[in-house]
């Protein structure tokens, strides 16, 4: 009960300063008080632009494309549900997923910033806040590392797949600063936004598993 109540501690605060953090950046994206913030990141990333780095950026960005994370998501479901038979798992990875979706279009179209026009190197369609790659990078493969980090016992491959996760995640957010087509701030916000919700849902599920544990003693 005691580590279950600090589990929910940790969940508290994580949300709390997921939230607030969105609210911050939120704000001082309206009052157009964080412009210096940004250029002054756009201008340091976009300063590594190279022939050879540009590829790699784009690989990154289409990594992190709805395409290849509804693949990811839907190879994942299978396997968790018919060949290692965690079905509570896959539906856990699906419901951060589908929700990450729901809750990044939702802002998108509460805030509607628009993309930078600084440099761009490609196009994207639809509004700049919060960062969807991020928001589904972040999900995606936090999720992914959660479900792997229950299933994984020795430290070493723990420690792997958390360093795994937020390469990934880095690489993809990075890429759309990269490529000119997200403020940075976009990914503070998306990554604030994920956080928080996908925190709400491994504390759901962690909560349903205990009382499940608890109603088999």
């Amino acid at each position: 009960m005691q580590k279950l109540s600090l589990r929910f501690v940790v969940a508290f605060i994580i949300c709390a300063a997921g939230s607030v953090l969105f609210g911050y950046v939120a704000s001082i994206i309206r009052n157009k008080s964080i412009e210096n913030f940004d250029t002054s990141i756009i201008a340091f990333v976009q300063g590594m632009e190279s022939p050879w780095l540009t590829p790699i950026m784009q690989a990154f960005t289409w990594i992190g494309s709805g395409y290849v994370v509804a693949t990811v998501t839907v190879i994942g479901f299978i396997l968790l549900f018919f060949v290692y038979r965690y079905r509570q798992q896959a539906f856990l990875l699906v419901t951060v997923i589908a929700g990450t979706v729901l809750l990044n279009g939702l802002l998108k179209v509460y805030f509607k910033r628009e993309r930078p026009e600084i440099h761009r190197i490609m196009d994207a369609p639809g509004f700049s806040f919060p960062s969807g790659h991020t928001m589904m990078a972040f999900s995606l493969y936090t999720i992914l590392a959660y479900i792997a980090w229950r299933n994984v016992k020795t430290a070493t491959g723990r420690t792997l797949l958390v360093l795994s996760a937020g390469l990934m995640i880095t690489l993809i957010a990075g890429s759309r600063i990269y490529l000119g087509v997200h403020y940075p701030s976009d990914i503070v916000g998306g990554i604030a936004a994920s956080a928080f919700w996908v925190t709400i849902v491994i504390s759901v599920y962690g909560l349903y598993q205990q009382q499940k544990t608890t109603s088999r003693q």
